[in-house]
C-alpha cells in the first residue's frame, strides 16, 4: 500500500501522462498537486515509486512514465465513476430514439460508444435462447439468384442468398420454400431440428439443405459488432501496434474470448498483459456485461492504449451498458 503522498504523486503522474504522452517530471507534479513539499522530496518519492515498480524512467534525464502496476493502482482507486452533463444527455436521448431490429441496435450502440470514448468499441451479442421460427419465405430474385428469409418470434430476421449454376423456376422456388417450412416453422433451433425431407428433385433438395445448414450454423454464433477501428491509428504511435490491434479486432472469436475472460476474472478493466493476449500488451480494455431478464446476454467494451482516459471510458461503458440493458428489456 502507498501512503497518501506517494499515491497523490502517482495519480498526478498517471493523469498527466494520459493527457500528454510525455514523461512527467517533478516540477509538473508540484504544479498539479496540493502537496506542500520541495522538488527534491518529490524526486525522492518518484524514485521510490520507480523502485517499487509503479513508474519507470525511459531516459536518464527524463521524467517518469507509469507502468502497468502504476495504471492498476490508479484505476483501482477511481471508485464509482459517472457520466454527467451533455454526454449523459446524449446517451439518454440516443436510447430513447433508438429503433430497428436487435442487430441494428447493437451496431448503433457500438458506434455511440466509439464516438463517446474515441477508442475502438465492441458489442458482443451472446447466442441467445432460440425463439420459435414463425415464417420462412423464399423469393426468386432472378433465375439463378434466390433469397431465403427466416423470421423468429422475437422478430429477428435471418437472410440467406443462394446462387445457382442452373436456372430455378417459380415452381422449384415454391417447393424449396415448402420444404423449409416443413422443417423449420413452429420449431426452435435448440430442439434438434431435422433437415428438410427429400423431394426427389436434386436441385430443390440441395438448395433447401443449404439454407437449413446456414441457418442452424448462424443461430449458434455469437455476434460481434466493432466500431471505431479507425480510432486505433490515432491512439497508437507505433505502426506495428496499430496493425496488431486491427488484426485482433478482425478475429471475432478472439474478441469474444478476450472480453469473456476479463469478465470471468471479475474485472472491469484489463491493462496490458492482463488482457492475456500478447499483441495487446500496450492496450487496455474496459468491459461491462448487459442482461436481459436477469441473465447475461452480451457485453460491451472499449479497447485503447494503456494510456487510456480510464475515468471517462469507465463512465461511458457503465452508462451505455445500463441504458442498453434497459432498452432491451423493454422489447
Amino acid at each position: 500500500m502507498l501512503d497518501d503522498r506517494k499515491a497523490a504523486i502517482l495519480n498526478a503522474i498517471v493523469g498527466q501522462y494520459i493527457e500528454t504522452a510525455q514523461p512527467v517530471g517533478s516540477s509538473a507534479v508540484l504544479q498539479s498537486t496540493a502537496i506542500s513539499v520541495s522538488s527534491a522530496t518529490i524526486r525522492n518519492e518518484m524514485a521510490s515509486l520507480e523502485s517499487d515498480g509503479y513508474l519507470f524512467q525511459p531516459h536518464t534525464s527524463a521524467g517518469r512514465v507509469p507502468t502497468e502496476k502504476g495504471y492498476r493502482h490508479f484505476v483501482d482507486r477511481l471508485g464509482e465513476v459517472t457520466m454527467e452533463g451533455a454526454q449523459s444527455q446524449q446517451v439518454s436521448q440516443f436510447f430513447r430514439h433508438m429503433e430497428g431490429q436487435l442487430e441494428g441496435q447493437l451496431e448503433q450502440t457500438a458506434g455511440l460508444l466509439s464516438n463517446l470514448t474515441k477508442y475502438a468499441a465492441v458489442v458482443v451479442d451472446l447466442a441467445a435462447s432460440p425463439a420459435e421460427i414463425r415464417s420462412v419465405q423464399v423469393v426468386r430474385l432472378s433465375p439463378r439468384h434466390l433469397l431465403a428469409v427466416v423470421i423468429d418470434a422475437n422478430g429477428e430476421i435471418s437472410r440467406f442468398s443462394l446462387e445457382t449454376d442452373s436456372d430455378v423456376n417459380e415452381d422449384s422456388t415454391e417447393k424449396i420454400q415448402a420444404s423449409l417450412r416443413g422443417s423449420l416453422e413452429g420449431r426452435r433451433v435448440d430442439t434438434n431440428l431435422s433437415a428438410p425431407a427429400p423431394t426427389g428433385e436434386p436441385l430443390v433438395d440441395r438448395l433447401a439443405l443449404e439454407v437449413f445448414h446456414q441457418f442452424v450454423r448462424g443461430s449458434d454464433d455469437d455476434r460481434v459488432y466493432v466500431n471505431g477501428a479507425s480510432n486505433v491509428a490515432q491512439s497508437f504511435e507505433a505502426v506495428e501496434s496499430v496493425r496488431q490491434v486491427l488484426s485482433i479486432l478482425e478475429q471475432q472469436l478472439l474478441v469474444v474470448k478476450l472480453i469473456s475472460d476479463v469478465l470471468d476474472r471479475g474485472m472491469r478493466v484489463a491493462i496490458g498483459t492482463e488482457t492475456g493476449v500478447a499483441p495487446l500488451e500496450d492496450c487496455s480494455v474496459v468491459v461491462s456485461p448487459y442482461r436481459i431478464d436477469g441473465e447475461i446476454s452480451g457485453s460491451i467494451a472499449v479497447l485503447g492504449p494503456t494510456r487510456m482516459h480510464y475515468r471517462e471510458s469507465l463512465a461511458a461503458v457503465s452508462m451505455v451498458s445500463r441504458q442498453l440493458e434497459r432498452r432491451l428489456n423493454e422489447r
